[in-house]
C-alpha cells in the first residue's frame, strides 16, 4: 500500500511555491489515491495537472500500481481544514452541528479553536406588536460541528 504521509509530503513540497494548499489526501484500497487542493482564488485544471505530474514523478508503477486523482475541493464540499474556514470568512455558510441543529449565516471568524457564525433571526420584544430582525453571533468549537459548507443561493 502506498504511504499516505509520502503523498502529503510531496504534495506540500509542490504546492509551497503556489497559491494552492492541500486539503486532503486519501489512499483507498487498491492504491486509489485522491488528492484535494484549494486556493484563495480558486483552482484551475492546470494546477491539478501540474500536481498530478509531480506526484507521478515520485511514484513508481513498476514497484506498486496505483490510480491517481487530483482535484479541487468542490464548492459544495464540506470544509475540512482551518484554511478553508478562513478563506470563507465573510461568506454565507450552512453548518450542521453534531446535535442535529442546522444553521445558516455569515461566517464571521475562524480561529484554530472555534468558528463564529452570525445568524439573523426574528424576535418579538416584550410589549411590541411586531417582530424585529436581530443578528446574533454564535461560537462553536470544531468538536461540535459535523460539517460546514459554502451556501449557494440563487436570487
Amino acid at each position: 500500500m502506498i504511504d499516505k504521509s509520502l503523498i502529503i509530503q510531496w504534495a506540500e513540497e509542490k504546492l509551497a511555491a503556489t497559491d494552492n494548499f492541500l486539503v486532503d489526501v486519501m489512499v483507498k484500497p487498491g492504491n486509489f489515491i485522491v488528492v484535494e487542493i484549494d486556493s484563495e482564488e480558486g483552482v484551475c485544471v492546470d494546477d491539478c495537472a501540474s500536481l498530478s505530474r509531480y506526484l507521478e514523478e515520485h511514484l513508481d508503477r513498476d514497484v506498486e500500481d496505483y490510480e491517481l486523482e487530483v482535484g479541487s475541493a468542490g464548492v459544495t464540499s464540506p470544509f475540512k481544514i482551518l484554511r478553508q474556514y478562513q478563506k470563507n470568512v465573510g461568506n454565507e455558510v450552512e453548518m450542521l452541528l453534531k446535535n442535529g441543529t442546522k444553521l445558516s449565516g455569515l461566517l464571521k471568524a475562524a480561529t484554530p479553536e472555534a468558528v463564529t457564525l452570525t445568524i439573523t433571526k426574528q424576535v418579538k420584544p416584550e410589549g411590541a406588536k411586531r417582530k424585529i430582525t436581530v443578528e446574533e453571533d454564535l461560537i462553536y468549537p470544531y468538536e461540535e460541528i459535523k460539517y460546514t459548507k459554502y451556501l449557494i443561493r440563487f436570487k
